[in-house]
């Protein structure tokens, strides 16, 4: 089955810092660029980071450096590291894979989310 699963969301304090994960199955991790997404009541999903399938990163413009995206090709992972968070940070974490090749042919994978909740 293929699968995401996000972990390591939590209450964190304003300026803090957390670390979410992403683990992958059933299908070749390896060898796709791996999205970090997020999404806040009442807004749109919006994009935080990439990583493509040797490690090079990309970034939304709000992340301003905070962040850091990796990845564990071994351990079928990704990873989200936030740092100097803000209340506006607040939201589901969601990682997602794109046209995955299935047996049924390709599809775009997505985790249920992890939350990540900033305390002013």
């Amino acid at each position: 089955q293929v699968q995401l699963v996000e972990s390591g969301g939590g209450l964190v304090q304003f300026g803090g810092s957390l670390r979410v994960s992403c683990a992958a199955s059933g299908f070749d991790f390896g060898v796709y660029t791996v999205g970090w997404y997020r999404q806040a009541p009442g807004r749109s999903r919006e994009l935080v980071a990439l990583i493509s399938s040797r490690g090079t990163p990309s970034y939304s413009d709000f992340v301003r450096g905070r962040f850091v995206i990796s990845r564990d090709n071994d351990r079928n992972a990704a990873y989200l590291q936030l740092n100097s968070l803000e209340s506006e940070d607040t939201g589901a974490y969601i990682c997602s894979v794109r046209q995955v090749r299935t047996p049924s042919g390709r599809q775009d994978v997505w985790g249920q989310g992890t939350q990540v909740t900033v305390s002013s």
